[in-house]
């Protein structure tokens, strides 16, 4: 399953935000040990990278960013995601630019806190919990 991490959830995880960061982790583990394929937004990275500047200094910020590039595949923001993205009638043109990201990658949906800024969706949007509880009855399912 390929999935696309949401900014927040990957925030949850690198700011230990309670008490979210529990479940946001183990989502992280799955992509790591590659249970499931994540991918992240290039506009993802750059976002984190500018906050992880602001908080901890740009070393330490680089250190984050190689260390999601190690673990997730990187979904590119090009001219026909950017073209997609201003035809949907999101109310947040950073979540369409998302969504259609992941629609170009292929992904079979997108993890979020936020899934009411995905309402118009044409992907399938979990929240941290819902996505752990698929996997987790996929995983019962093949034992």
């Amino acid at each position: 399953m390929k999935i696309l991490f949401d900014t927040n959830v990957v925030l949850d995880v690198l700011l230990d935000r309670e008490p979210f960061s529990e479940i946001a982790s183990q989502l992280v583990s799955l992509a790591e040990d590659s249970t499931i394929k994540g991918v992240l937004g290039a506009t993802t990275i750059t976002t984190i990278f500018y906050l992880a500047t602001k908080v901890a200094g740009k070393e330490k910020a680089k250190e984050e960013i190689k260390k999601l590039l190690t673990i997730f595949e990187i979904s590119p923001v090009n001219r026909i995601v950017l073209e997609e993205a201003t035809k949907l009638d999101f109310n947040d043109f950073e979540d369409a630019v998302l969504h259609e990201s992941a629609k170009y990658s292929g992904v079979h949906g997108i993890v979020t806190r936020n899934s009411g800024d995905f309402k118009k969706a044409s992907l399938s949007i979990y929240s941290p919990e819902e996505l752990y509880k698929i996997l987790q009855s996929v995983e019962d399912q093949s034992c």
